[in-house]
């Protein structure tokens, strides 16, 4: 009888230790009777164009104008390039020209697509997602596209203040102050995404990115123009040295509120720009130069899509991002930035070194 007590007060004793464990623990449990184990392991990227690998062509079926869906996720984009185990699957939810709207839980649908927190939330249940990789806020307030297509129609004008004196009269600085909030929001959205399926902030990584320049001032003469980048040289230095800078710092607070780790893409184009490489080849260069698909100008719902590639990152590009991107993955570094090393390629160093 004795004997009996004392097995059944161990074993009780051992159930109040695994329920102690389970409260205590930090780790995912999504709905018995499936274990974290047991689910097919995941990487999801999130957010608009540097994402989806716009401007690296092969998008994928229903991406590329079908329905109207204009999200050109494209099969070189960075997700899809990362070097993961054979056993990790890749999801691209990433919309080119999205706004943080398309990241918020509500509404259910922006566009043609459902918002990608509730795409997330969903795919959450189904698979072991072990990173979140999240990039926007280009495309609202700061409108960056719309500032290169008016740098770009400055040079046509040969307007003498180009498009970046306006900008650059603290303009600038207020436009990403009213994205910040919108951003966070958005990052908020995905986290609560992530919580509801029954992960935890340890359980899996919260990845923020900014943004690279795809110009440079360096550009060759001889593609300073519609064959290539036709911007003015001031503008050329602005949207480099203070434009892209000034958003990637203000993406950078947003990344500290949300708890989410930070990778500066700032300087990750340099010496690899649009128009500085080859001048028929383009070879060295990471970004597409003015790109225009003279067939979509002849079709009236096309034609307003026909030059979105531009000034994006080519697949080559998309690589070098995917490169760096998976070296951070790999650490445990709050914040890091994609650098190139003595090759040439990108890397991932911690910020406090690459201020230095």
């Amino acid at each position: 009888m004795r004997a009996h007590k004392s097995k059944s007060l161990i074993l009780l004793l051992a159930g109040c230790l695994v329920a102690l464990v389970v409260l205590i623990s930090d780790q995912y449990l999504p709905g018995l009777p499936m274990q974290p184990k047991q689910l097919p392991a995941a990487v999801v990227t999130v957010g608009d164009s540097t994402l989806s690998g716009e401007g690296g062509g092969n998008y994928v079926a229903g991406t590329n104008g079908e329905g109207d869906n204009w999200c050109h996720r494209s099969t070189a984009a960075p997700v899809n390039q990362l070097q993961l185990p054979p056993d990790v699957t890749r999801i691209n939810l990433a919309c080119s020209g999205a706004r943080t709207e398309s990241l918020r839980a509500e509404p259910e649908f922006v566009g043609v697509e459902r918002s990608q927190a509730a795409q997330l939330a969903e795919l959450a249940q189904r698979y072991r997602i072990t990173n979140v990789v999240v990039q926007i806020g280009a495309n609202d307030d700061p409108g960056f596209s719309e500032v290169v297509n008016q740098c770009v129609e400055a040079w046509a004008r040969r307007a003498p203040e180009g498009c970046s004196t306006r900008l650059d009269d603290g303009l600038w600085e207020e436009r990403i102050d009213r994205m910040q909030p919108k951003a966070l929001a958005a990052v908020r959205d995905i986290r609560a995404a992530m919580d509801s399926a029954g992960y935890t902030p340890s359980s899996y990584q919260l990845i923020m990115q900014s943004y690279a320049s795809p110009v440079a001032p360096e550009v060759r003469p001889e593609l300073q123009g519609l064959s290539g980048c036709p911007f003015q040289p001031a503008d050329l230095a602005w949207i480099r040295d203070h434009g892209v800078p000034q958003l990637s710092a203000g993406l950078a607070e947003v990344a500290r509120e949300a708890d989410a780790r930070f990778l500066d893409l700032s300087r990750a184009g340099a010496g690899h720009e649009a128009c500085t490489g080859d001048p028929k080849t383009a070879n060295g260069e990471w970004f597409t130069r003015l790109t225009v698909d003279w067939e979509a100008l002849k079709d009236e719902q096309r034609a307003p899509h026909a030059m979105q590639e531009s000034f994006h990152a080519n697949a080559t590009g998309h690589a070098q991002l995917a490169r760096c991107l998976g070296q951070f993955m790999a650490t445990t570094e709050p914040g890091a930035a994609c650098l190139p090393d003595e090759r040439g390629n990108l890397t991932a160093v911690p910020l406090s070194d690459a201020h230095r």
